[in-house]
């Protein structure tokens, strides 16, 4: 029996029970849509934490202090003061991977503008600050290494800032806010960047001089971070490796517990990608478990489809078919019935991340190994869950099938 013969015997067979045929075929649609699915928005919610953490730069490097510990419990950082002003000069004096690198203070209240108020954060850090944080000012201008040593009360802020302080539209540029008591002159606004891959808003903040921040507002002579940028992102293991050393030597730490700790956005960006790529196969894991169900409901319907058609086997073993010709018989139309789910399940699953894609504001992202995958795992369940079926009908004695009623 050729091929052609099979495929016109299953086609047949598929039209004389059409509901059955598709509540049959339900089991594979929903898993091979569920797996389909689940591996596409996974490489969707990857891609996209890739592109915000890629948005700051790779080659982002951040000197943090170490975490402290009491009686074997971490206490945190706050009260660590062993970073100045002259870790960062000796980081550029002696880092030779690192174009780029800025002090980095942090402080939270109000932003005050006449009878306008919001609650938000102010940064503090030098000129170089927001080209290592890849900010952008789209109105004004940046303040200078002048403004850093002179402790400048001026800022620039982000569209956040701006459309909760100055709610009527009016432009910012040169108008004076105050943080907390402290006046200070506008003399930049930033491009948005919208939320980050932990969800803050990257605009909701107002960047000063660091020294002005540290005198004016913590009264503190010491550093909460440093942020340095290196030359590129092929060097940056070798610049993290440089400010180790610096740091070290600096603190006089050799040999003892470090009292910082060093992160890139590399390390970050690996982190992100195992989680995510966890999850993803998790999920796939999971929703797999319907397309055995979906086996299980061909086997099912294979055994009573032999049963309904036990006298037209006996019938074609008469007149001189072979067992072998039953076997790929009965196995082909399970195979096409597991084919025609999958190829459904495959539209249904794509229409679905893309739909899930689209309302989250991810990329739409297709792994053509996944799909060619589930043909492949969807010719495996034919196969396999219709082959018992398929060998009890061709071993079927051919004058007992004949006198079946």
């Amino acid at each position: 029996m050729n091929f052609f013969n099979l495929l016109k015997i299953a086609y047949r067979a598929l039209l004389r029970n059409k509901t059955r045929a598709l509540l049959t075929m339900l089991g594979i649609i929903i898993g091979i849509a569920s797996v389909i699915a689940m591996v596409s928005i996974g490489q969707s919610s990857s891609k996209s934490i890739n592109d915000q953490i890629s948005s700051m730069g790779t080659n982002l490097i951040m000197v943090m202090r170490a975490w402290q510990r009491q009686g074997g419990v971490n206490v945190g950082s706050g009260n660590v003061q062993s970073m100045t002003e002259r870790d960062v000069a000796a980081i550029r004096a002696n880092c030779r991977h690192i174009s780029m690198v800025s002090p980095v203070v942090n402080a939270s209240g109000q932003i005050v503008y006449g009878a306008n108020n919001w609650p938000g954060s102010i940064r503090g850090g030098n000129a170089e600050y927001l080209s290592i944080n890849k900010f952008e000012v789209t109105s004004g201008t940046n303040f200078s290494d002048d403004d850093v040593r002179n402790s400048a009360k001026v800022c620039l802020v982000g569209t956040t800032v701006v459309e909760n302080v100055f709610p009527q539209g009016e432009s910012p540029i040169g108008k004076i806010i105050r943080f907390g008591k402290i006046p200070f002159k506008i003399i930049g606004v930033l491009k948005s960047k919208g939320q980050n891959q932990m969800g803050q808003d990257q605009d909701d903040v107002v960047i000063a001089p660091y020294t002005t921040v540290q005198k004016r507002i913590l009264a503190i002579n010491y550093l909460h971070m440093i942020m340095a940028s290196a030359a590129s992102e092929q060097v940056a293991a070798e610049a993290t490796a440089e400010i180790e050393s610096a740091m070290r030597i600096h603190h006089r730490r050799q040999g003892a517990t470090d009292d910082f700790q060093v992160r890139t956005q590399q390390e970050m960006l690996n982190m992100m990608n195992s989680v995510t790529g966890f999850l993803t196969v998790l999920l796939a894991a999971i929703a797999s478990i319907s397309l055995v169900v979906g086996g299980i409901g061909i086997m099912n319907i294979m055994y009573v489809t032999v049963t309904e058609r036990t006298r037209e086997i006996g019938l074609r073993m008469s007149i001189g078919a072979r067992n072998s010709d039953i076997l790929r018989q009965f196995l082909f139309e399970s195979t096409i019935l597991s084919l025609i789910g999958g190829v459904i399940g495959i539209c249904c699953g794509l229409l679905l991340s893309y739909g899930v894609s689209s309302f989250l504001n991810w990329p739409f992202m297709v792994s053509g190994m996944s799909i060619s995958i589930s043909f492949l795992v969807c010719a495996a369940t034919g196969i396999f869950f219709g082959w018992y079926p398929a060998r009890k009908a061709a071993s079927l004695d051919p004058i007992n099938a004949l006198r079946y009623e």
